[in-house]
Order: C-alpha cells, then structure tokens, then sequence
C-alpha cells in the first residue's frame, strides 16, 4: 500500500523511459486508485499493467471488492493472485486462490499465482508440501492448460520485506519442483512456464538469481519503489 499521484507519476515515467530498448516483459501492479494513472502515464509504452488482485466473483453485492472485467476495462493485463499478504492478513485460503485464478482466466487476464512458505514451514522441511497444496489447488481447478496462459512466482514468506533472501540455489530448488509438478501433467506447459522469484531480490542479487535455470525473472516488491533499483533488476533479467 504504497504510492502518491506525483510520487507515482516520477517513477512510472523513469520506468518507461528506462525499460523502453530492453527486450524482458515489464509489468507494473499499482494500488486500484492509481491504475487510470498508470494506464495513461504507459499509454504506447512496453510496460503491461497489471493489479494486486481481485475478487473470485463476477460482480454482486460485495462491497470493496473489484471484479476481474472491472480490471480489464481500466486496461490490465496481470493481476497477482494469492499473494503472501492476501493469504496472511486477508485470510484468502487455497481454495479461494483457485476461485480467483479462475476469475482471472476467464476474464481474460493473466493469472501471477504467488505460492510460498513461513519460516516455521520451511524449519520444520514442509517447503515442498506447501508449495504443492498452494499449485495444486489451482491444476485441481482450472487444469494444467491454464498454467499456459499464467505465470507463477515463488516467495518465500520469511523472505518478503526482511532483507533476508533465499539463496539462489535454494531457489531454483523449489523453482525446479514446480516445473516438476507440472511437468507431470504437460511437460510442453512446463517449458513455457515462466516462474518468478520474489523475496527481497536487490540489484546486488538478482544477477545471479535469475542466472538460475528456473528462474525466469522476479516479482519485485519494496525495491520497485525506487527508479534505479528497479531499472538494474531489469537490466539484470534483460
């Protein structure tokens, strides 16, 4: 929940600008006011636009909510769905993730489905179990073939916001286990499959994150905040 009209309009502007002779997919998700913003300051840019998230349900009395078609008509394109706060401070289950994949998909969107674990899961060797559940509840639902039109993003939730990141090897370990997962249903949908790493990447790491072999870019939380920083994390996925 960061963000202010002018404060926006600096960094949206060094952004384009920055990103415009790079050849990586650049996706901005601002707060739901400031997206009539973004979408006008990236008109004719190559900077998709996209929102932090969704409702699983079409419209109705749901007071607060945004729906998937609202988000289309402001002009996104992604939307992140489970991110770790969501599931956190919001409550939103697995089963509520899927609703809003499957929201998402059929609006027309791309899905950016976050799966992760909390240090104690991860303390206690449950990484691989959770992030398993998290995807799964997704394939159960939408079925594999919806992966071709997503992308996904592992963050760890004990490295979101801490400063503390995952090592580049512990990773591409979990990064492989999801392709892995997928692979088992359509390995075709797997290749293509691209997976984002978010945890406190800097410009200081996300050379060698991304040198990972899956690891196909990053989902940039704080450091996105600050034109430079975000600008060498782009240079380094480019």
């Amino acid at each position: 929940m960061h963000g202010a009209l002018q404060q926006n309009a600096t960094l949206l502007e060094r952004i384009k600008v920055g990103v415009a002779d790079m050849v990586c997919d650049v996706v901005v998700c601002p707060p739901y006011p400031y997206l009539p913003q973004a979408r006008s300051v990236l008109a004719d840019s190559r900077v998709a636009l996209g929102a932090q998230s969704l409702s699983e349900h079409a419209s109705g009395a749901f007071t607060g909510e945004v729906s998937a078609s609202m988000l289309v008509e402001f002009g996104c394109q992604y939307v992140l769905v489970g991110h770790s706060e969501r599931r956190a401070l919001c409550g939103e289950t697995d089963v509520v993730v899927a609703m809003k994949f499957e929201a998402a998909f059929r609006a027309g969107l791309v899905p950016v489905l976050c799966v992760g674990e909390t240090l104690i899961e991860r303390e206690a060797g449950d990484t691989g179990v959770v992030v398993a559940r998290q995807l799964s509840a997704v394939l159960d639902r939408c079925g594999v073939s919806a992966l071709a039109g997503a992308v996904l993003a592992y963050e760890p939730v004990w490295a979101i916001g801490t400063g503390v990141t995952a090592s580049p090897a512990q990773a591409q370990e979990v990064h492989a286990a999801i392709r892995a997962q997928v692979s088992v249903l359509d390995s075709a949908v797997a290749s293509g499959l691209r997976i984002l790493y978010g945890g406190s990447v800097k410009p200081q790491n996300a050379m060698e994150l991304f040198g990972q072999a899956d690891i196909d870019g990053g989902l940039i939380g704080g450091a996105a905040l600050m034109a430079d920083d975000f600008l060498k994390i782009c240079i380094a996925a480019n």
